[in-house]
């Protein structure tokens, strides 16, 4: 199996793959690659609907060439806590970004800014240490900060040294799931008002009823299992000498 970075060959390989909507897998089979190295590379230049392999190209050798300064000063990575590896940490989070973007966070900074606060052990960062981790400008992060708190996802607070800190919260995916049980039931009401609408009885009023008891079902058990979860799945990270982590 060949290693190292991605070739244009094989950029080019990939693009008529996508275009030809074939499975990641099965792109990532012919070229010999792992799945997770054609998903991470669709979905960190454009997606599926916007991956072209040329784009893709420059936007890696812009990188590596961002990259490069550091490693001529013989500045390593910087040290992160507990041990962790710099490299593995930084491979985990554009996984995640790629997963959490096809799971419909679409703006690629939106996706980066989540996974660095939901990777941070205190769940919270300054508009600094965003601009420092992620290497963009503060506008980016301003921006983007603005986005997520409008849809409830991050909040801010000042800490102790009065700097404004954005925050996410444990119970983030319980908060969303509440959000997408409401688009249900929002979607329950329309089918049923338009059931009544057509016509009792007709087949396409009985179509959209269908539609109604499917969706408030699932509406109802999403919500009693988000709430079981929350109460019962719910832990609190704890330091190495087995007491609760403060910073947690």
């Amino acid at each position: 199996m060949p290693g190292g970075r991605l070739t244009q060959q094989e950029r080019q390989q990939i693009a008529l793959g996508v275009a030809d909507g074939l499975a990641y897998a099965e792109i990532a089979r012919r070229l010999d690659r792992p799945t997770s190295t054609v998903t991470r590379e669709v979905m960190r230049n454009g997606g599926p609907a916007g991956y072209r392999a040329e784009t893709a190209h420059r936007a890696t050798e812009r990188r590596a060439r961002r990259r490069k300064p550091a490693a001529v000063r013989g500045a390593g990575p910087a040290a992160l806590p507990h041990g962790r590896d710099p490299e593995a940490v930084a491979e985990y989070e554009e996984q995640f970004a790629a997963v959490m973007m096809q799971s419909g966070l679409s703006n690629k900074m939106h996706a980066r800014v989540m996974v660095c606060l939901l990777t941070s052990d205190s769940g919270s960062m300054t508009a600094a240490e965003l601009v420092e981790r992620l290497q963009v400008s503060p506008a980016s992060i301003s921006k983007t900060i603005a986005f997520l708190e409008g849809q409830s996802l991050v909040r801010r607070e000042r800490d102790e040294g009065r700097r404004e800190r954005y925050v996410i919260d444990d119970n983030l995916w319980y908060q969303s799931m509440v959000a997408s049980i409401r688009s249900l039931n929002q979607q329950v009401d329309i089918a049923r008002q338009g059931a009544g609408v057509l016509g009792p009885g007709t087949p396409a009023a009985v179509r959209l009823e269908n539609v109604a008891r499917f969706l408030d079902f699932v509406a109802e058990s999403l919500a009693r299992a988000a709430e079981q979860a929350r109460d019962v799945l719910l832990v609190t990270a704890r330091d190495p000498s087995g007491g609760a982590d403060a910073e947690a």
